[in-house]
């Protein structure tokens, strides 16, 4: 890579916006084994926008819990530690996507994609030994966001990669190797290591092409969960490309692409629930 491109996607990087100080705090909580609800509770209840975010879909009619959910008490008990982990994250991540951009990238399917990408994860990590669910799901949700940072400040050669993609049903890693120089995976992983996350998961959103792949259970589960959200058109990203599973990561999931496919029986509530979390 050329110095001045270089500089020219650590520029576009800085100004992405940093994470909410609570995201930042559940984050920590998520890597924090002792943590406990009650820890979550109080960072949640400590941001009015995400605690208002988090408790509209709580009560919306996907869930149909019994009663109103007035508190973020309730609703960890009502749905669990880790689904209000995940509902917070989710609405960090949609905060920071633009609402417009100049590129005609689609940002409501992207996040539709990146959602049921992350539960997909989140799923196929019971199936290995050395990946965690929670981890899986934020390398999921963020697996793509590099696009974002080339939607914003590079739209014009964006375009033209998706186009290029769109045109020929090509990769669009290698359409933007080719116009920008780089692809939305190094600058994601630049961004996740702007937001000082930890190094599996940088390194998971950094090797997500099978000509640059690490063999872990992390990257194995994403990877997977990315092209099953394409296979089965889970929103759209921008890229028509679908590739197989590698040999080593089919001996880690226990087959091919449609295998796996089928080993996670109905995928369909996982896309209702990226609908849902999409709206917020």
């Amino acid at each position: 890579m050329s110095p001045e491109l270089s500089q020219k996607l650590s520029a576009a990087v800085e100004r992405m916006p940093a994470f909410p100080k609570s995201v930042e705090k559940i984050l920590a909580l998520t890597r924090d084994v002792n943590s406990t609800p009650k820890d979550l509770v109080d960072v949640i209840d400590k941001d009015p926008v995400v605690t208002v975010k988090v408790l509209k879909v709580v009560n919306s009619a996907y869930y149909s819990l019994p009663r109103q959910v007035t508190s973020i008490g309730h609703a960890v008990v009502y749905l669990g530690f880790n689904t209000i982990k995940n509902l917070a994250l989710s609405i960090a991540a949609i905060g920071m996507l633009p609402k417009e951009n100049d590129s005609g990238f689609d940002v409501q399917q992207y996040l539709l994609h990146s959602l049921a990408t992350a539960s997909i994860a989140k799923q196929l990590a019971s199936k290995v030994d050395n990946a965690d669910p929670m981890d899986c799901f934020i390398a999921g949700l963020l697996h793509d966001f590099g696009k974002v940072v080339f939607a914003q400040f590079m739209p014009a050669e964006f375009k033209t990669a998706l186009a290029i993609s769109a045109q020929d049903k090509s990769s669009l890693h290698t359409a933007l190797r080719a116009t920008i120089g780089a692809d939305h995976a190094l600058v994601g992983a630049m961004l996740v290591e702007k937001w000082r996350f930890a190094p599996a998961l940088i390194e998971t959103i950094r090797h997500q092409r099978p000509d640059d792949f690490k063999d872990t259970d992390m990257i194995a589960c994403v990877f997977a969960a990315n092209q099953i959200s394409k296979r089965l058109e889970f929103g759209f990203a921008g890229n028509h490309w679908i590739d197989e599973l590698p040999a080593s990561l089919q001996k880690r999931l226990g087959g091919n692409l449609d295998e796996v496919i089928a080993s996670l029986g109905d995928l369909a509530p996982v896309f209702q629930e990226a609908q849902v979390f999409a709206k917020l």
